[in-house]
């Protein structure tokens, strides 16, 4: 009997925790913090799509159906799986070369991408290798981080200053032509890009209260709709209409061509969303005092982007912000992350219709609060100050992300790594 509850419990991990619902008080933070975390994850959605080249829906789906399933299988009771900065960053990255971002093919390269890294964890937390993904050096991370925060920044200055610019220009190309271009900034653009980042700074002190990303989104649209109302030539461009609040079903391509092709970028991709879920999964256990079982928490992640590709998600991992939000708010247990889907789910039913009052501009601006917030300062003095080879390695791996593809960057990171622990000691 004892057996049988051990095997339901490691099969249906969500029984372990669902019992603690019945109690009201737990009932209550819940859905109030999964409340909070689909209205802060609503502009979140939209710009970490257009940031991974998807059409702006994709990020609300990709917050719904895999948050689900990593609530109810993975290990950690607070985190939120969903749409992630780096990982959308990489999305582009990785699937940019070879389809053009916003495309049929390209989302259908981003959904069988979604496919590959859920089978890859899954078998890397069936096999019982979750610790592996603990081995990525902490400076690999940091200066991949920071990388990423600068190619957020690269990305969207298009869009900040109302440039007509091809998408995909490297950082010195985007410095060089800034320079030569930015007299012919659409001010109009750059007013409402720049209002929105003058909200959120504004309303951040009050984030536990207001989500201070839906303040300057809020603020971007009203800046645009006074600019129209007093000149025609004030309009600013705006986010596509959003189609209906549920994800429509996708499959992805298994053909041999299509599964060799993104062979290297979902490896790359694996390992990158499992070192940010369980990285933030261990803080959050660390601070509440759980136990965290780490190949669960895999598992479910891997179960979480397998079931997501068939929803219309694109690779999903453990959220930075949607996290904090959802710890901050209260919540108790994984019921939080079920009930914040669903409340996404009703929310964008009533908002869809509205979407074409969303600014670019207001987009750009919350992806550079996002890229500014990436970088951590501490954390990268830390390193600076006490480890000669992790400040080497976080050195060039952000010189890596910033100047050659993403893949190959973690991978020249790992490099650096693997060569300066043979020739140097860790603290000389």
């Amino acid at each position: 009997m004892i057996t049988d509850r051990r095997t339901l419990g490691r099969l249906f991990p969500f029984l372990a925790w669902l019992p603690l619902v019945k109690d009201r008080a737990t009932l209550r933070a819940d859905l109030l913090a999964g409340l909070t975390g689909a209205v802060v994850v609503l502009p979140q959605g939209v710009a970490f799509a257009t940031l991974a080249g998807m059409p702006p829906e994709y990020g609300l789906y990709s917050a719904m159906v895999p948050c689900v399933i990593a609530a109810l299988f993975g290990a950690s009771r607070l985190m939120v799986t969903g749409p992630a900065n780096a990982i959308s960053l990489t999305v582009l990255g990785l699937i940019a070369p070879l389809a053009t971002p916003g495309s049929a093919d390209y989302v259908q390269l981003v959904i069988t991408l979604t496919f590959m890294v859920g089978f890859w964890q899954l078998a890397i937390g069936v096999a019982g290798l979750g610790r592996a993904v603990d081995r990525v050096p902490h400076s690999v991370i940091v200066g991949f981080t920071a990388g990423a925060a600068v190619l957020i920044v690269n990305s969207q200055v298009r869009n900040l200053f109302g440039f007509d610019w091809p998408r995909g220009m490297s950082v010195w190309q985007t410095l060089w032509r800034l320079g030569r271009d930015i007299g012919l900034t659409h001010w109009p653009t750059a007013v409402v890009a720049f209002g929105t980042v003058a909200a959120c700074l504004l309303a951040r002190p009050w984030n536990n209260r207001v989500p201070y990303m839906l303040v300057g989104v809020l603020a971007g649209g009203a800046i645009a709709a006074l600019l129209a109302a007093i000149s025609p030539d004030f309009a600013v461009k705006a986010v596509e209409q959003l189609p209906g609040a549920i994800p429509p079903l996708s499959a992805p391509t298994l053909s041999f061509s299509a599964l060799e092709t993104l062979l290297v970028p979902s490896m790359i991709m694996t390992v990158l969303a499992l070192a940010e879920a369980v990285s933030i999964a261990r803080a959050i256990a660390v601070k509440s005092g759980d136990q965290l079982e780490g190949n669960r928490e895999v598992i479910g992640q891997g179960m979480a982007n397998l079931v997501g590709s068939f929803f219309s998600s694109y690779p999903a991992s453990g959220s930075f912000n949607r996290s904090g939000v959802n710890v901050a708010a209260g919540a108790r247990t994984p019921l939080s992350a079920v009930a914040a889907a669903g409340f996404l789910l009703v929310l964008l039913a009533f908002v869809a219709p509205l979407s074409h009052y969303l600014p670019l501009a207001s987009v750009a601006g919350i992806l550079l609060m996002v890229a500014v917030g990436l970088i951590d300062v501490r954390d990268i003095r830390h390193i600076a100050r006490h480890s000669r080879r992790d400040a080497i390695v976080m050195a060039a791996t952000f010189a890596l992300v910033v100047t050659i593809p993403l893949e190959w960057a973690i991978l020249g990171g790992l490099a650096v790594h693997v060569v300066l622990s043979k020739l140097m000691e860790p603290n000389h």
